[in-house]
């Protein structure tokens, strides 16, 4: 399977967290990648901005690249800081809210 980037720059030092902006109201997804095996996409939530309780098809890990994130798996609520990480797994009710302004990078592995 060939799993092409696109979206980003390559063959260049970057910052992961300035590759995708914060703007007012609004939660902002850039996708790095997707197909049948995986999906990388970059995401900015605006300050009280989140996606709702839904269940995706794999396991979702999560990096925290800027600001606090609060992570609801399975009706339980996880604070996401910074360089810290969480796995969502398949098939369990999640959710994503910006606790304060917040970038993630998510991949999802099915």
């Amino acid at each position: 399977m060939d799993v092409k980037m696109k979206n980003i720059s390559k063959s260049e030092v970057l910052v992961l967290k300035d590759q995708v902006t914060y703007q007012q109201g609004q939660v902002v997804s850039k996708t790095l990648a997707q197909n049948d095996a995986v999906s990388i996409t970059l995401f900015s939530f605006d300050k009280g901005e989140e996606i709702s309780t839904h269940q995706s098809g794999g396991d979702a890990f999560v990096t925290c690249l800027d600001g606090v994130g609060k992570i609801t798996i399975d009706g339980v609520d996880y604070l996401l800081h910074e360089g810290e990480s969480i796995v969502m797994p398949a098939g369990h009710p999640h959710a994503v809210y910006g606790q304060e302004q917040f970038k993630m990078l998510l991949v999802v592995v099915f």
